[in-house]
């Protein structure tokens, strides 16, 4: 594309979460936090991630949509790997509007793409070691090139803590350029003069980029945000107005200089609809404003750098960072960096949490190229490697993995198990676990669980139990609650019940095998099972199962096979039992007698041939995975719900007559009476969104009997995001039926009730979906739709909060 002015504007958002999934089951695990959604991916992929790659642009007075724009075509971004990972998943549609956005970026940014790689899993690189570092950098280079199909021309450095040796990694692996805060930024001088400038941040250029002429001859080009701006926009309310954040970015601009000048900033990409609500909204007002503002030309920095190399060097304040104005001490001391709102506590936990560790770390390192050099050719060219097999896990990818690395034929379940050590080993460094206030706080156990997971292989390899002095060294680590007391009990507190094994998973699964519809082929998680047999009995509310099924791990390939019984009496109440060692003879023989005795519902027999059989040691159904427990309470609780329902409902439509009367004489309604009422409404309002179609005669009467009765609904959340779903659903059936009036009708009558609720869906795809309809009826002949339509649809708009210019 044509630029015709020398000035240019650049809006970068660092999009990351930190990774949350379980260190054993590979998946995360329902945050009731995140509530209504399953957890805080789900959460803020909906609130941020998913609508800007599909922003609204408002008109002025923001009574018109004027355009949709996937706002990641004209900004800088960097995706955390661990979150596309998990994009990849659980959120395709967003992960290809982004990876789609970057080829895009392409084509118009002079061949050079918007998307940077990031260090992969947000270590801050100034405390981490060379070789961590290396991976770190290496790591996210390959899942970059993995999804986006290019080599990545810059890097995100995790808190932009950086230190040299950091940067003459990032040159050495061909990394062009990488972004600081300003006061990051120790003297600058032009390129051939002799004499250095102190700056800070407020002194520093930030409109140009400066090369960093590195100790091994080496360089990197590096580019220093407004930080002024950015914390306006994070936190300060600019994102209040789309228009005055534009003219915020063109004011960056110095008007007596003839040379080029790049305006740009940097913050969380979270800012954009998560923090912020609407946020991506003014971020697309605002590039919409500058791109018609023919003063200045939106870019990204690999674009710029291309079109106008640095002219002047820096040097930097060595471990310093964007969110600590201490260097990097918020993750290793209590530096007085933390996020508030608890007087009188403290961060003195970190440091003996980054000690312990670093102490496991470095023990780690010994027994990894103590057993992987017994192996492996080259131990840490393996662990650079072994990204190849994160991301694409499959028995192709393991074996030739192994003919690249391995020096003997291994089982690849050593192999692969001693690689899992070396990632769990990384990923307890993870950057928030020190950056919130408690060492017991969700970001500060999940580096624990990984920890812990480390550990746990090192003494399948090595034969060496670490756990102990690990907790040792955690009692140093004291919590502000005194519930807790230390780092250790938090340890035992939280970890203990989340370690996973085979055999657990094995219970796991025959309990699972008593709830599931077809349990002969259950996959759990990261593991796959298979039963060499299986049989289920059922008597009234009891069952009973039996199996001989086999458990292999996705990851590590390990197995084993088990031998299971286990009898369940109703309720929460099972009790079970598992074996390694059975003999196919014996499990025939306890086999027979068991379902023998349950058929003749001798329980108690049943029981002791099971203790016979598999010995005293028994599990029940506290034992399940907290994902799976759920599901099967959940489950069991279902149907006496569903009794305890029915009878609330009986005397719902029995005594409602008699509540009526109370109420017209002026009589108190006793509570067991609006107790009633509340459920029975609020579980016929949660169905009127679970069905097909939304039922909204239905939402309409029971709207009108909460007013009438002054209740209240139970959990607006889950409406209204259930609400939000149906309208986008009913959206799609009218953009397909558009001879339908009464199907649009009814849609329209439900917004005066969400209003009347105050009920505050996610309507962004409705939206979006209007928009484009709204383009289609201009290109359809007037006499082809109906005027009674039109009209509702047009209804439909100021309803969905929707004008189309």
């Amino acid at each position: 594309m044509e630029k015709k002015s020398k000035k240019y504007i650049c809006i970068h958002g660092h999009f990351y979460q930190p990774p949350r999934e379980n260190a054993w089951l590979e998946v995360i695990e329902v945050q009731d936090s995140a509530h209504p959604y399953h957890d805080w991916n789900e959460r803020i992929s909906a609130e941020c991630y998913g609508p800007n790659s599909a922003s609204r642009i408002l008109s002025s007075n923001n009574s018109v949509i004027k355009n949709i724009l996937n706002n990641y075509t004209r900004i800088s971004f960097n995706f955390g790997p661990t979150l596309l990972s998990w994009m990849e998943a659980y959120d395709r549609e967003t992960y290809d509007a982004i990876l789609e956005a970057d080829r895009e970026s392409v084509e118009r940014f002079s061949g050079h793409g918007s998307a940077i790689a990031q260090v992969y899993n947000h270590m801050i690189m100034p405390l981490a070691n060379r070789r961590d570092k290396e991976t770190q950098v290496i790591w996210g280079i390959r899942d970059f090139t993995h999804r986006f199909k290019r080599e990545p021309e810059g890097m995100w450095l995790a808190e932009t803590a950086v230190d040299t040796e950091t940067l003459e990694i990032l040159a050495e692996q061909n990394i062009k350029f990488t972004i600081l805060a300003p006061r990051q930024a120790k003297s600058v001088r032009k390129l051939q003069d002799v004499n250095w400038t102190s700056v800070n941040d407020q002194s520093v250029d930030i409109k140009k980029p400066y090369l960093c002429k590195l100790p091994s001859g080496k360089s990197i080009i590096l580019f220093f945000y407004n930080g002024d701006v950015s914390q306006s926009v994070a936190f300060n309310g600019l994102l209040n107005d789309g228009k005055l954040f534009a003219k915020s970015l063109i004011n960056l601009f110095d008007e007596q200089n003839d040379e080029p000048q790049l305006a740009h900033i940097a913050t969380d990409g979270e800012t954009y609809g998560h923090h912020h609500k609407h946020g991506e909204m003014a971020l697309a007002y605002a590039i919409d404003y500058i791109e018609k503002n023919k003063n200045a030309n939106l870019t990204n920095y690999a674009e710029f750098i291309h079109l106008f190399p640095p002219t002047w060097e820096v040097e930097i304040h060595q471990d310093s960072s964007w969110s600590c104005v201490h260097g990097v001490e918020r993750w290793r001391s209590n530096c007085g960096c933390n996020t508030g709102g608890n007087p009188g506590w403290n961060q003195e936990w970190r440091r003996p949490l980054r000690e312990t560790l670093d102490w496991l770390r470095d023990t780690l390192i010994e027994i990894y190229e103590r057993e992987a050099s017994k192996i492996l050719k080259d131990p840490w060219d393996a662990r650079n490697d072994y990204i190849n097999l994160i991301l694409r896990r499959n028995d192709d990818t393991i074996r030739k993995f192994l003919r690249d690395h391995a020096l003997v034929d291994v089982d690849a379940h050593r192999v692969l198990r001693i690689m899992e050590i070396q990632r769990h080993a990384m990923l307890m460094y993870t950057s928030c676990g020190w950056f919130f206030d408690e060492i017991s706080g969700i970001e500060t156990t999940q580096v624990m669980q990984y920890a812990c997971r480390a550990i746990q292989l090192a003494n399948q390899i090595a034969g060496i139990d670490l756990e102990v002095e690990f907790q040792k060294r955690l009692e140093a680590a004291n919590s502000n609650l005194p519930a807790y007391g230390n780092g250790a009990n938090v340890y035992q507190h939280f970890i203990f019940p989340a370690k996973t094994n085979l055999q657990r998973v094995g219970m796991h699964v025959a309990v699972a095998s008593l709830f599931e519809d077809e349990p002969e082929s259950l996959n759990v998680f990261n593991y796959n099972t298979t039963s060499e047999y299986f049989i289920r009995k059922e008597a009234g509310e009891q069952r009973l199962a039996l199996g001989i099924t086999k458990v292999k791990s996705i990851t590590t390939r390990s197995e084993k096979k088990f031998a299971f019984a286990v009898i369940y009496f109703g309720k929460h109440n099972l009790i079970g039992h598992i074996s390694l060692d059975m003999e196919l003879d014996k499990f025939t023989s306890m086999k027979f007698r068991i379902i023998k005795a349950f058929e003749e519902s001798r329980m108690l027999e049943v029981l002791e041939i099971m203790q016979t059989f598999f010995g005293v040691e028994r599990y029940t159904i506290w034992q399940l995975f907290q994902e799976e427990k759920r599901k099967i309470l959940n489950l069991i609780a279902q149907k006496s719900l569903e009794e305890l329902e029915e009878s609330l409902r009986r005397t719902f439509n029995r005594d409602y007559p008699l509540i009526s009367a109370l109420s017209t004489n002026d009589i108190p309604i006793p509570k067991a009476y609006t107790t009633t009422l509340e459920y029975i409404l609020n579980a016929d309002l949660v169905n009127c969104f679970q069905t097909e179609r939304i039922q909204v005669k239905d939402v309409e009467r029971i709207s009108e009997e909460l007013v009438n009765w002054n209740l209240k609904i139970e959990d607006p959340d889950k409406v209204a995001r259930l609400a939000g779903e149906s309208i986008f659903k009913e959206l799609k059936r009218i953009g397909a039926e558009r001879s339908n009036l009464k199907r649009i009708q009814r849609l329209n009558r439900l917004f005066p009730i969400l209003e009347k609720f105050a009920l505050d869906p996610i309507l962004y795809k409705s939206q979006n979906l209007y928009f484009e309809l709204s383009l289609e009826n201009r290109s359809t002949k007037e006499d082809e739709i109906h005027a009674g339509w039109l009209e509702q649809f047009n209804l439909l708009g100021d309803n969905l909060g929707v004008k189309v210019e």
